[in-house]
């Protein structure tokens, strides 16, 4: 059993690490993997009344790979722990399967209150990335993303990604994607790529440029119609006055191009 977890993680690990090359250089040389293979020694002694020697355990797992995983903290299939230093995961802390984790990342509690969820669950296929903090005992749903240095202290919803500090919520809008590219996105999310921030469609930045831009050219539209029907009420004027009230340079068609914008700006 515990070799078999042992393949299954390098195997994870070569999967989704560009920079991985061989089995044997992730077995000796990727800490985040040894401190997985240990705290499963101490979570095995922590759940057989064995607290001491599980902390004990853990104590040394930290010594020797920078990473702290509380050994009462559950731990799913897969997860990857990328870089590793300075990663803390709290007692009541439970990660899903295929979840991944990289450097700095504190998955801690907001409470003192003893026997009680302290600390966050993340659903399966979690990505989090450098230096976040989730603190609370509340879900991270299935798929979603916290980005780098975030500060996350409520729920996240199934696909969503949390950035900022305090984090923001932003939920993933539903795109129809071209075989090619869809295949490049499941590759890239397979691999993490997309942990250190967000995605495009993601960016809070890139999400503002757009609502100025659909801003201003609903302005420019409304403009136009302005424009349009002064002609026509100087048109149908009777006097002179009222015919000449038309400006020579006012712009009666739309000229912003906010399709360009947005191109430039994703």
């Amino acid at each position: 059993m515990l070799f078999a977890r042992l393949r299954e993680d390098i195997a994870c690990i070569l999967e989704r690490d560009p920079a991985a090359r061989t089995a044997w250089e992730v077995l000796t040389c990727y800490p985040g993997l040894h401190a997985l293979a240990m705290h499963r020694c101490a979570h095995w002694c922590w759940t057989h009344g064995l607290k001491w020697l599980g902390r004990w355990v853990s104590h040394w797992a930290r010594f020797f790979t920078g990473i702290e995983i509380h050994p009462g903290a559950k731990v799913g299939h897969r997860v990857f722990i990328d870089h590793g230093m300075g990663v803390v995961v709290g007692e009541t802390a439970e990660i899903g399967d295929d979840c991944t984790i990289y450097q700095g990342v504190t998955l801690g509690g907001t409470s003192l209150s003893r026997g009680a969820k302290r600390h966050p669950t993340l659903g399966r296929g979690v990505i989090v990335g450098a230096n976040a903090q989730v603190l609370g005992g509340f879900t991270v749903g299935d798929g979603a993303r916290v980005g780098s240095n975030a500060v996350v202290t409520k729920p996240v919803p199934a696909g969503a990604t949390a950035v900022g500090n305090p984090a923001r919520i932003i939920v993933a809008k539903a795109q129809v994607l071209d075989p090619k590219q869809a295949e490049r996105e499941a590759i890239a999310a397979r691999m993490g790529f997309s942990a250190y921030g967000v995605t495009e469609g993601d960016d809070p930045l890139s999400q503002a440029l757009k609502g100025l831009i659909d801003h201003a050219s609903g302005h420019e539209h409304q403009i136009a119609m302005l424009w349009q029907a002064v002609e026509k009420l100087a048109a149908c004027a009777q006097s002179e006055l009222g015919r000449d009230c038309m400006p020579t340079d006012a712009r009666k068609t739309e000229a912003f191009d906010a399709d360009e914008l947005n191109r430039l700006v994703k």
